[in-house]
């Protein structure tokens, strides 16, 4: 059985400029860290890879320093790893990001399953899970909470849907993304940090691929386009009501008007 990680290199602080012409975040100089929705998949799926004695491989797409979110994984017990990273993919949207991560995972050798987080903390989409399986064709189920049963040729997991939680089998090829809390990721280990620091870990670009057409990658493949997007502004200023329950609710009810909330 070989089972596939997708993770991310994310900002490590809030404290991120953004390109105002681009609306891309600048990571330069930027302190970084491993998703941490990522952490939750990862564990998921080293608890499966133990149980089953599956070959465990994680993905990522993003400059070469995000070598250390491989190098991080390979401590927790990860086999393999690779990076999709080149310039034609920077700037890429939810789609465009999907698309370069399927056909990364089709140059690393299709795995009978992939285990994502449910989101990540720069993007807050949880929608590049689900693209991934729709462009491989494979089926795929969101918001998993438990794993129940790990077989020769499905695996049973439970998912949070809005109203209840349900039980579902999936055969392998697929996908799944799981909730933050399904299992307590383990800390990277120093020994494996030694086993494995000479661990070759491939890059591959654009040229590697099987689909090699740039407008289907980066800015170019990006049908959504940010019009603006700025970090968050600190405003700590707050007004005090005070009188009786009625005059409190007049007051409070001119402030909504006042500032077109109501």
């Amino acid at each position: 059985m070989e089972i596939l990680t997708c993770i991310k290199q994310v900002p490590g602080t809030s404290e991120v400029e953004v390109d105002e012409k681009t609306g891309v975040l600048k990571r330069d100089g930027v302190d970084s860290k491993m998703n941490p929705y990522d952490l939750y998949a990862l564990e998921t799926a080293l608890k499966i890879k133990e149980k089953k004695g599956a070959t465990l491989k994680v993905l990522t797409m993003g400059p070469p320093q995000a070598k250390q979110i491989v190098e991080e994984s390979f401590m927790m017990g990860v086999d393999e790893g690779a990076i999709l990273s080149d310039r034609k993919f920077a700037g890429a949207d939810v789609l465009a990001t999907s698309y370069t991560l399927s056909q990364g995972i089709k140059k690393v050798g299709n795995p009978d399953l992939i285990i994502c987080g449910k989101q990540t903390t720069d993007g807050d989409t949880a929608q590049v899970g689900p693209e991934i399986a729709e462009f491989l064709n494979i089926p795929h189920i969101t918001n998993v909470t438990k794993i129940i049963e790990i077989k020769d040729k499905s695996i049973v997991v439970e998912c949070d849907m809005p109203n209840t939680l349900e039980e579902c089998e999936i055969n392998y090829p697929c996908l799944i993304t799981v909730e933050k809390g399904i299992y307590e990721p383990r800390l990277p280990s120093f020994k494996l940090k030694l086993d494995t620091k000479n661990r070759e870990i491939p890059m591959y670009s654009l040229s590697d691929f099987e689909d090699q057409d740039e407008n289907n990658y980066g800015l170019n493949g990006s049908p959504t386009q940010v019009l603006r997007i700025f970090p968050p502004t600190s405003n700590n200023e707050k007004e005090v009501l005070r009188g009786s329950s009625e005059e409190i609710s007049e007051k409070l009810a001119n402030k909504l008007k006042e500032l077109k909330l109501i």
